[in-house]
């Protein structure tokens, strides 16, 4: 602890200590520290997106597409729902990224009045680009752990999640 860096959430929590000594404060801290985390990392990661022109959603959108395999077209609900996404919140993406040239709506070979999402060339060409330069940012932003405390970070977070998932 003494050779600890203080940081901004110590101070926080030194404050309460001073004016509420009667409360637990290490998971406001811990919480704080993620909450700071996640919006430290997310600026980071987004400056990645900026500079191929993408806003996260979109990027969202194309990796889903291009995860899904070929030939990389997907059902606009089921990319919604895949991306907890409203249908008229995904119809705004999908309109941005087809004007873009990313993607195309295209009929549904099996049901005429259907459409799927289709990735572009240029659109696959794009994703692949940016997300090696998103897992290679991604990489950077963890560089401080070694690979142990990464995967024990990864533990924890995730009986974290499992845990707070599950109370919903």
């Amino acid at each position: 602890m003494a050779n600890r860096k203080v940081d901004a959430v110590d101070e926080i929590t030194a404050q309460w200590r001073r004016e509420r000594p009667d409360l637990e404060l290490e998971a406001m801290a811990l919480i704080g520290r993620l909450g700071r985390l996640s919006l430290v990392a997310g600026r980071a990661i987004e400056a990645v997106f900026e500079k191929y022109g993408l806003q996260r959603g979109e990027f969202d959108v194309l990796a889903a597409l291009r995860r899904s395999g070929a030939p990389f077209e997907l059902n606009p609900s089921v990319l919604a729902d895949s991306l907890m996404l409203s249908r008229a919140g995904m119809t705004g993406r999908l309109d941005r990224l087809e004007s873009a040239g990313w993607v195309r709506r295209i009929a549904d070979a099996r049901d005429r009045r259907a459409v799927r999402v289709a990735l572009t060339e240029a659109g696959r060409t794009l994703i692949d680009e940016v997300v090696t330069a998103h897992t290679r940012n991604e990489t950077r932003l963890l560089a401080a752990l070694s690979d142990a405390e990464r995967r024990e970070l990864d533990r924890l977070v995730r009986v974290l999640l499992d845990s707070l998932e599950s109370a919903q």
